[in-house]
């Protein structure tokens, strides 16, 4: 079964349904390459991926030793290069509150966030700058 369905909808602007719950997302071209800007765009959605794959990831880790991540936030910057444009870098820093975690309970989070799919699928020459902060 298929997992999205997209439709353009003139203007460089595309609408994305989740078809399992009806979700959906607007986006545009960027303002640097044509467009208005007024939405994500498929490569922001690309590094916003991989920030929310890592939390989510995290997440069942501290589940799993029954701990409380609630609060834990991502900045994504992504770094686009030219000639072909592409995504050249994605810079992913991580804060979760202090949630009483050990070093080795930390370690085990810093683990599992760079242990998420989306990591693991994007091409080794799309650099992964990840900074995890615990505050």
């Amino acid at each position: 079964m298929p997992t999205s369905k997209i439709t353009y909808l003139g203007e460089l602007r595309t609408e994305a349904t989740h078809l399992n719950s009806g979700n959906m997302i607007i986006m545009d071209a960027p303002t640097d390459n044509q467009g208005k800007g007024e939405a994500f765009s498929p490569t922001d959605l690309v590094a916003t991926a991989l920030g929310s794959c890592m939390l989510t990831i995290m997440g069942i880790k501290a589940e799993a030793m029954q701990k409380n991540i609630k609060g834990t936030t991502v900045e994504i910057t992504k770094v686009m290069y030219s000639e072909p444009r592409r995504i050249g870098g994605i810079i992913v820093h991580i804060e979760v509150p202090d949630a009483a975690l050990t070093d080795k309970e930390k370690q085990l989070l810093i683990n599992a966030a760079h242990t998420c799919p989306v990591a693991k699928s994007l091409d080794a020459a799309i650099k992964q700058e990840i900074e995890i902060v615990f505050k």
